[in-house]
């Protein structure tokens, strides 16, 4: 407080050095004396009208403040993330090469094992023996890194010796039963010996691989590792970098240098050697590090492991051509700087100029069309991307505009899709579950008389109802499933030229006779038109619409012909039905659809006609549909005509009949997880006269069959241990034959086909009735006989 007073009094000395004021008095005094400076007077003149006048102005000085210090932090952080980026790089660079070498070396034993593993195929017979000692010589030949060969049987004792440089040994029967070679080989069905240093210089070391069974014994090969040097002397970073390869022990494995490796050199004392080795199985999370070779040179170096060998591949580049382009860099980087903060300024004052007045019609502008007022259009003449952004903003605005116009109409129309979608899934799925109900009300109630009936007729009457209800539900399940092959996109139609005439005679064959047995006149107009399409799928096509002619045609008859169109073939199915009413005739191709009148037996499943639906546009064969209520229907296809061909003849009675037996004795081996599956289509097979195997994975059918080959496999796709095709595949591969056989699935994936096809094998799906197995196991068994 006195020093306050004296100062208000002048009574202090105001010499500066005999000054005692206070620290805050100090203060005031050198800013109230700056203040007076005239270089600081002459810079406030230069600033303060820039800051202080008008929008130009302001933006010059702050576009060129902001850029040039974002140039000069940019430039100064970009040259420190440059620096670690280029290590990075480098680094990734190297692991990459480090990872790569180490992946070869591994391919290069895998390769080598997978060689060997062929060798313990073989049998022990003396039959065998010289084609062992060839399979020796020519395995020599195909891998030059191997330079001996042993064979062992399964006790251990030495069959076969084969070297490079020494004498071939043949039935030694030297026992090697406790040497690790083979101890280690049969516990583990490989070992990797420990790298040895022939003769002091050449490494090698021992593999040995042992055979499935104990039987088959184990291969030991003596590996000669200088071969290594193929894949190491290829890998280079940059100019002087290079790889090499160091054992668990610390020695030299590989390196271009291969005079290094003869002299056996120990590389343990090496520092990142040393770091490698001490983190074990943790050393992919080691960074790269910087460390002097075995040169005495400092390099920056990565590794990775050689699994299962436990070996460690080094990759390394010295430092001073590591760091070479970084200074470069660098150098560019600070000139760049300093020339873009000059150019900013300059920039600056033209950019605000530029900017000032569109920015503010744009501001403008936007906050009208913000407001609402999408009527409104800005209105900016510079030639640049302001025009642009006014240009985009008007455009906005009017698209905006429809948009609005437009958006609750469509909102409106989607809303009415999905409701529709909704409803259609929402009656699919009720028709399905009350048609699955249906027959299967009905089993149980027929089950429980079954079982309470001590009549046999009437036991009889119930099994036969049985079947029926069964056979209703097994129609079902297979229209279901074409449903869900066409929705799944698991067909592709296989188009070819064929006659109609087969076709027509397939139909009348099976529809003819029960039509007749309903008092109906049934015909088939002959022709001999060919035309052009699927077989298969047309054919179900037609046997859709003519069951669902026989079925809503109570009196009358049905016609099937066709007629030329255009280049065109249409096929006619035409009945006297109790028809579709003309508000009804695209609906009928709905899923569940039946219509308002059923059939007079009660029958139909409602998916005839959307099956028909779908077949018909996978092949692009246009449907027509005329009909009058009361009066019957006229169904159409048109189908693309062809030229007409040679018809073979058709199989007659007597060919069919010589397959009636077929199965009778027949080996078929059945394998499904299911015990109850298991034991149903093993009673089916053998009330057929079949000799079953049946068994609920691959062992114990192997087990079951005992050596003995069967003559047809039947399995589950899904199973406990792997699939079915894996399954048939080893059959296969275990009896040495083709085997025919297929694999029954629930599941329609058209990826399933693909992989079923791929092998050779026939998918069936779930439900299967009997007829349907027994055709496909005698097909399938004629074929492979004929």
């Amino acid at each position: 407080m006195s020093s306050a007073i004296s100062i208000g009094q002048g009574t202090i000395d105001t010499q500066p050095q005999r000054c005692h004021l206070s620290t805050h008095t100090r203060r005031f005094k050198i800013v109230f004396d700056l203040s007076r400076s005239p270089r600081l007077r002459a810079l406030k003149l230069l600033i303060w009208p820039l800051v202080k006048s008008g929008l130009f102005r302001k933006y010059a000085a702050l576009i060129g403040a902001v850029i040039g210090a974002l140039l000069l932090g940019s430039g100064l952080f970009d040259l420190w993330f440059t620096a670690n980026d280029h290590r990075d790089a480098l680094a990734k660079i190297q692991r990459e090469q480090a990872n790569a070498a180490a992946a070869r070396i591994s391919q290069f034993f895998r390769e080598i094992e997978a060689q060997l593993g062929w060798m313990t195929h073989l049998s022990w017979d003396v039959g065998a023996a010289e084609q062992r000692e060839l399979d020796t010589l020519r395995l020599l030949r195909q891998v030059p890194a191997i330079s001996e060969l042993r064979l062992l049987d399964g006790q251990g004792r030495e069959r076969l010796r084969v070297s490079r440089q020494a004498m071939d040994r043949i039935a030694t029967l030297a026992d090697l039963s406790a040497d690790p070679r083979f101890r280690v080989a049969v516990a583990d069905k490989i070992y990797y010996g420990p790298v040895t240093f022939r003769r002091g210089t050449e490494p090698v070391m021992s593999l040995s691989v042992a055979g499935t069974r104990r039987e088959a014994g184990v291969v030991i090969a003596q590996v000669n590792l200088t071969h290594i040097w193929d894949v190491i002397h290829t890998i280079r970073v940059g100019t002087q970098g290079l790889a090499y390869v160091v054992g668990p022990e610390g020695r030299l494995l590989a390196h271009p240098d291969l005079s290094l490796v003869l002299r056996n050199t120990d590389m343990s004392q090496l520092s990142q050697v040393r770091t490698v080795q001490a983190t074990g199985s943790r050393q992919q999370e080691l960074p790269a590090q910087v460390a002097t070779n075995v040169q005495g040179r400092s390099v920056l170096t990565t590794s990775a492991v050689v699994e299962p060998l436990k070996w460690i591949v080094f990759v390394e580049l010295p430092v001073d051509e590591a760091d070479a382009p970084l200074y470069a860099s660098m150098a560019r980087s600070i000139l760049l700087t300093l020339a873009g903060i000059g150019i900013a300024f300059l920039a600056a004052l033209v950019l605000a100029h530029r900017m000032v007045v569109p920015i503010r019609t744009l501001s403008a502008g936007a906050a009208r069309i913000g407001a609402g007022a999408l009527d409104h259009r800005i209105m900016i003449d510079t030639q640049d991307e302001l025009q642009a952004l006014g240009a985009q903003f008007n455009d906005m605005a009017a698209r905006m505009q429809v948009s609005y116009a437009t958006l609750e109409g469509k909102v409106e129309e989607r809303t009415r899709e999905l409701q529709a979608a909704n409803l259609s899934k929402s009656r699919f799925l009720a028709a399905a579950s009350h048609d699955l109900r249906q027959p299967l009300h009905a089993l149980n109630l027929l089950v429980a008389n079954l079982r309470s009936e001590p009549d046999p007729a009437r036991r009889a009457r119930l099994a036969s109802r049985i079947e029926l209800a069964v056979s209703n539900m097994n129609e079902l399940f297979g229209a279901l499933l074409d449903i869900s092959k066409l929705d799944a996109g698991a067909l592709s139609p296989a188009i070819c030229d064929l006659p109609l005439v087969r076709l027509f005679e397939r139909v009348a064959a099976m529809f003819g006779p029960a039509a007749r047995e309903r008092g109906l006149h049934f015909s088939v107009v002959e022709t001999g038109a060919w035309i052009r399409s699927d077989p298969i799928l047309l054919e179900r096509i037609l046997l859709n619409l003519v069951s669902n002619a026989v079925r809503y045609t109570s009196e009358g008859g049905i016609v099937i012909g066709c007629r030329r169109k255009s280049g065109m073939i249409r096929i006619d199915v035409c009945d006297t039905g109790i028809g579709v009413p003309s508000d009804q005739q695209k609906t009928i191709f709905a899923e569940f659809y039946r219509g308002i009148t059923h059939s007079p037996s009660g029958e139909g499943l409602g998916l005839g006609l959307a099956i028909v639906d779908r077949l018909s546009r996978m092949l692009s064969h246009p449907i027509e549909v005329v009909s009058m209520p009361g009066r019957g229907s006229r169904f159409s296809i048109l189908v693309p005509a062809a030229a007409p061909g040679a018809i073979l003849p058709a199989r007659t009675d007597a060919d069919l009949a010589s397959h009636l037996d077929s199965l009778a004795g027949r080996t078929i081996t059945v394998i499904d997880d299911d015990e109850l599956v298991l034991r149903s289509t093993r009673g089916l097979l053998e009330s057929w006269g079949c000799r079953v195997v049946a068994a609920t994975s691959l062992a114990k059918a192997l087990e079951t069959l005992n050596g003995s080959a069967p003559d047809f496999v039947v399995c589950d796709y899904r199973l406990r241990e792997g699939t079915g095709v894996e399954a048939i595949n080893a059959l296969r591969q275990r009896f040495g034959a083709a085997i025919p056989g297929f694999v029954i699935s629930g599941d329609v994936a058209p990826t399933l086909y693909a992989q079923v096809r791929e092998h050779g094998l026939h998918l069936l799906h779930k439900p299967l009735a009997p007829a349907a197995l027994r055709a496909t196991i005698e097909r399938a068994l004629t074929a492979d006989t004929g």
